[in-house]
């Protein structure tokens, strides 16, 4: 409107309207009589001509619903309601809410359109869609198949796949265009990977479009991101798309640099949580488009929909990161997995450890061996040391101070030339205690949860809170403690008051160190925190080696071996003076496995031993958890699989109000018990079906009391 629109003249009021716009607000109003779509009922609109029905898949993740619904298609969204775009439905209306042929009411939710149909398989009327939120096509036919697959392998159902799958929209990051794809790169120079016997043919057989698979035992040093960075251009080079997925940022930002070395600038995505909604939705769309061919990311990238995909490659699988906190809970391995082989693309394991995951691929001969001759291996392995229980118990320095003797001189004679690191198992203060006598854990005498040091002379209840002034051992009487594991904060006062001309840096959840210089210092870290030296370490200390090997836990040897592993690969190789002690009984297999550089071996002993005993991954389990009564009504509908083997059900650890809880505890106050079942190889696919059936139809009659159901649990005890 101008400003003498707004001017009042003849004697009409403020309120008052000029002839000429009241003429276009009565042609509005006789327009507005002829039928008319509306995004609300489109009532009485018209229906598409062609293909007026719409298979949608709603953002309803219960089980019961875990199927697709048909809508009617209205004219005016014809253009635009194409296979594979978000839109928003009414959903929830019942069979008696029909006007005029179409149902109506119900709530909006959001879906994505996966298919235009001529007919309906429903005899009844259909709903109409309510709106197409955006014509940018997100979910293709090879993302929905790979979603179906994940659900359908975790017992979960298609909308929770989807989203992990789909990241949440950005309309700023959809405006933009992505940019022009750039022509395929020449193929990389082996550079290190000649270091391996099979090597320099595996990026051949990639540069010249074939799919090999392999399980790679990476040697230590900080070249594995340089390696899986020209895996990735050798993919590249024959005209198809590869995918890395690594457990956190800091793996991430290595392997990003790596690429942006290898490939130039332009060419490949980083999909990792640090980079923001906005941003990474955008990197998304550039994969999703085809703009960019490679991509590297965290957890969530196993889904990324990179287009004629020739590698997809997983670093250290062993990580708990790779594991998916969200229903269905699936891990990033098995969903390389199955992209491998629905794709039938490459497949890349790499990592300095070895999971029994791995070996069984290996074994199975569904991937081949990559590894390095011995001699390569004793040249970049640090010499390992142990300190067991005896050389401790003689040792005057150990019983009087954190460290036995020859781990200080390990420091000593490591800080004359760089960093030193110290891996300690715990981070805080000293978070538990023992008794000094008997080694018998200190427990409240309220709730026997474990008793802690905060500060150095107060004691109290890590469970309830409780402080506990006089506390004595029940089985021998001592008054004395010993910490049973050291925390970070502890050690790193310790090591500051004993080498006080040197700097003492710490590592851990709280803050986490990405490098270090090469300069001498202590760098204190948890396991999984160790930051990156320049030229290496000097020497590492693996402290409390048998709080890890004593987890009540399947994978306590695996893991804990993978954890120093991890660790003693950023230290120097032994030509170079690198140097690795180890407190832990030197006779247990995964200590004399990590002094032999023998990660492999290792995992193929535990599969071994597994398959005597028909544990993972041999045979395929599943947990049941939740109260008692309703565990054993889910068992009793159930329909297993003849050869299943019903394990428990026995009471879970109870979680006390406001105690730590691990992943799949009960809620804090509550009375759980567990049940496992066990099938054999070629099983799981129908025990996944039978649980899944089972789940829905105790959902469907309204069942309020939790189960969860967990394909795979990481923690069987």
């Amino acid at each position: 409107m101008s400003s003498e629109d707004g001017k009042v003249e003849g004697g009409r009021g403020p309120g008052a309207e000029p002839p000429e716009q009241l003429a276009l607000i009565r042609e509005s109003v006789r327009a507005a009589k002829a039928p008319r779509a509306r995004p609300r009922t489109w009532r009485g609109a018209a229906l598409a001509a062609q293909l007026p029905v719409a298979r949608v898949v709603v953002n309803k993740g219960v089980l019961h619903l875990d199927q697709f619904f048909d809508y009617a298609v209205p004219a005016e969204l014809d253009a635009v309601a194409q296979p594979g775009v978000r839109v928003r439905v009414r959903f929830g209306a019942g069979a008696h809410q029909v006007r005029g042929g179409r149902r109506e009411g119900g709530r909006l939710i959001d879906g994505f359109l996966v298919e235009r149909r001529a007919d309906s398989d429903y005899s009844g009327p259909l709903a109409a869609l309510a709106d197409v939120v955006s014509p940018e096509p997100v979910l293709s036919a090879e993302l929905l198949a790979l979603a179906r697959a994940v659900a359908d392998r975790y017992a979960g159902s298609l909308a929770d796949v989807l989203q992990l799958a789909v990241p949440p929209r950005s309309a700023r990051a959809e405006g933009r265009p992505s940019p022009e794809p750039l022509p395929p790169p020449a193929a990389p120079e082996p550079g290190t990977w000649s270091r391996y016997a099979r090597g320099e043919a595996f990026l051949a057989a990639l540069a010249k479009g074939a799919s090999p698979r392999a399980v790679w035992n990476a040697l230590p040093g900080p070249h594995w991101a340089q390696e899986l960075a020209r895996a990735v251009g050798a993919t590249l080079a024959s005209g198809r798309g590869a995918l890395v997925v690594v457990p956190d940022g800091r793996a991430a930002g290595r392997v990003d640099a790596a690429l942006t070395a290898v490939l130039g600038e332009g060419r490949h995505a980083v999909l990792t949580a640090e980079a923001g909604p906005e941003k990474r939705y955008a990197q998304w769309l550039a994969v999703r488009r085809g703009a960019v061919r490679a991509v590297v990311g965290t957890r969530a990238a196993m889904f990324a929909p990179v287009r004629d995909l020739g590698l997809v490659a997983i670093w250290d699988d062993g990580d708990s990161s790779h594991s998916e906190p969200h229903a269905p809970l699936p891990h990033a391995r098995e969903v390389l997995l199955l992209r491998a082989a629905h794709d039938r693309c490459g497949f890349l394991l790499g990592g300095t450890g070895c999971t029994v995951e791995a070996a069984q691929l290996v074994e199975s001969g569904w991937a081949g061996p990559l590894v390095a001759p011995r001699d390569q291996v004793r040249a970049a392995a640090p010499l390992v040391r142990t300190v067991g229980d005896g050389e401790l118990a003689r040792d005057g320095a150990a019983r009087a101070a954190r460290l036995p003797s020859l781990a200080w001189q390990a420091v000593r004679d490591g800080l004359k030339s760089g960093p030193v690191l110290v891996q300690v198992p715990r981070r805080g203060y000293v978070p538990r205690l023992a008794c000094e006598r008997c080694r018998a854990p200190a427990r409240c005498r309220h709730c026997a949860g474990p008793l802690e040091a905060p500060e150095q002379r107060e004691l109290r209840c890590g469970w309830c809170g409780r402080g506990e002034p006089d506390w004595h051992c029940v089985e021998c009487g001592s008054t004395r403690l010993r910490a049973q594991v050291v925390g970070a904060r502890r050690t790193a006062e310790e090591l500051g008051r004993a080498f006080p001309a040197v700097p003492v840096r710490t590592s851990g959840r709280d803050h986490v160190l990405d490098a270090v210089p090469a300069r001498p210092a202590l760098v204190v870290s948890t396991p999984g925190a160790e930051p990156v030296a320049e030229g290496g370490y000097a020497a590492a200390l693996l402290l409390d080696g048998w709080a890890l090997l004593s987890r009540p836990d399947l994978r306590a040897g695996e893991e804990a071996l993978r954890r120093w592993i991890d660790a003693a690969s950023l230290v120097r190789g032994q030509a170079e003076g690198g140097t690795v002690v180890v407190v832990a009984e030197p006779t247990l297999r995964p200590v004399q496995a990590l002094v032999r550089w023998d990660p492999v071996g290792h995992a193929q002993r535990e599969l071994a031993e597994r398959a005597e005993l028909g544990f993972p991954p041999v045979s395929r389990m599943a947990a049941v958890a939740g109260p008692a009564e309703a565990v054993a009504d889910f068992l009793t509908a159930v329909r297993l699989p003849a050869d299943a083997e019903v394990l428990g059900p026995v009471p879970l650890r109870q979680v006390a109000p406001g105690g730590p809880r691990r992943p799949g505890d009960p809620p804090p106050g509550e009375v759980w018990e567990r049940a496992l079942l066990r099938v054999p190889p070629g099983s799981g696919a129908a025990l996944a079906a039978a649980l899944k059936a089972a789940q829905a139809a105790r959902l469907a009659k309204g069942g309020t009391t939790p189960v969860r159901v967990r394909i795979d649990p990481p923690d069987i005890g």
